[in-house]
């Protein structure tokens, strides 16, 4: 039987890169084949970028990371061509425009945007301005093409509209009016949060969640995902985050008054386990303790037994050669947990119901369509 592959190479270079130096070729091939499935060839080229040892890397792992470094830069440059013109299409709207996660990181020079990898621009606003932005946004170019369903499900349950996509460039928005689902067990106020925005720096127009409240986002995102392919990044953005504010004066006290003031001790609760179980984060004694005792941060022994289990292995890069035999078992449990966390059982039911009879009928619908077609003269 072939050996697993290892996942500490990954976390090493990524916590201390200076160990890069070190890797023989098959450390590096280990480190890369879980890194371009977890999204963070990137990541990994700017850190030796950062300390200095890009030159006395191998230089085929340079080849590798230049090019994963060459595609992230293009990403950045387009992410500021790309939020100029969110922000002039939104212009009009008299509440704030927040930008969210990766493109928060990036715009506002945050190390957590160092080397991040970017899928989608995603903004909230306030509820009582999503009609007018959505309205904008269509004139600025962006659309959106989801199917009658997913409008209905996006507009009905979710906590943003359906995906848009400008009809040009190709870049897709996601436009929010909350960090949660309106069907979700937790709901953390919006207008809570905008009273802590600060503004991005670097666009005129745009803003960012304070910084307690952007690592709370992180780990509440992470924690409500169904599908964790790309979890240790978001781990990763994580223990950025806490690196760059922990040091701040007041930051650790106003993090945990924050997620018992929002009701979000308990995703905080899971992250702060993970990173300190994969990354080995630097978070405080006192702060843990702190937070173990905010109302419902913590769940039963059974639960939380269960939850970390499946956490743990699910957050592995997926790559064929480093699945266990519990794997697909664990991931299969935290994409029945992400959508338990997001919507009421009978909402559940029905929705993957309605999607599971959609992927059975997507090959009947498609051919029927196509003998449609050739039918036409």
């Amino acid at each position: 039987m072939p050996e697993r592959l290892p996942l500490q190479p990954l976390l090493s270079a990524l916590k201390h890169p200076e160990v890069l130096v070190s890797y023989s070729g098959a450390q590096w091939d280990q480190l890369m084949r879980l890194a371009r499935a977890g999204d963070l060839v990137s990541r990994v080229a700017a850190l030796a970028r950062q300390h200095g040892i890009w030159d006395d890397l191998l230089p085929a792992a340079r080849r590798h990371l230049r090019a994963a470094e060459l595609l992230c830069q293009r990403q950045h440059t387009e992410l500021g061509y790309e939020a100029q013109e969110i922000a002039l299409a939104l212009k009009g709207l008299p509440g704030p425009v927040v930008v969210l996660k990766g493109a928060a990181y990036v715009l506002s020079g945050l190390d957590a945007g160092r080397g991040r990898m970017l899928g989608d621009v995603d903004v909230l606003v306030p509820r009582a301005q999503l009609a007018d932005a959505e309205s904008a946004l269509m004139l600025a170019g962006w659309m959106s093409s989801s199917s009658d369903y997913d409008q209905h499900y996006y507009r009905q349950w979710m906590h943003e509209l359906p995906p848009m996509t400008h009809i040009k460039r190709g870049t897709v928005l996601d436009v929010h009016h909350a960090i949660l689902p309106s069907t979700a067990r937790l709901s953390p106020p919006t207008a809570s949060l905008m009273q802590q925005i600060v503004p991005t720096g670097h666009v005129s127009g745009l803003w960012m969640l304070g910084p307690a409240d952007m690592v709370l986002h992180s780990a509440v995102h992470l924690m409500h995902e169904g599908e964790l392919e790309m979890g240790l990044r978001g781990l990763v953005d994580l223990d950025a985050l806490l690196s760059e504010f922990g040091p701040r004066s007041g930051f650790w006290p106003s993090l945990l008054a924050r997620a018992r003031e929002l009701n979000l001790g308990r995703p905080l609760h899971h992250v702060c386990w993970l990173l300190q179980e994969f990354l080995g984060s630097a978070i405080p004694e006192d702060f843990v303790q702190g937070l173990s005792q905010v109302s419902g941060a913590r769940s039963g022994a059974v639960s939380s037994a269960l939850t970390g289990w499946a956490l743990r292995l699910a957050m592995v890069p997926r790559h064929p050669e480093a699945d266990v035999v519990w794997s697909p078992l664990a991931r299969q449990l935290i994409y029945l947990r992400g959508h338990w966390m997001r919507m009421p059982a009978h909402l559940l039911a029905a929705h993957l119901g309605r999607k599971a009879w959609i992927a059975a009928t997507q090959g009947w619908r498609e051919a029927r369509a196509q003998k449609e077609t050739a039918r036409r003269p």
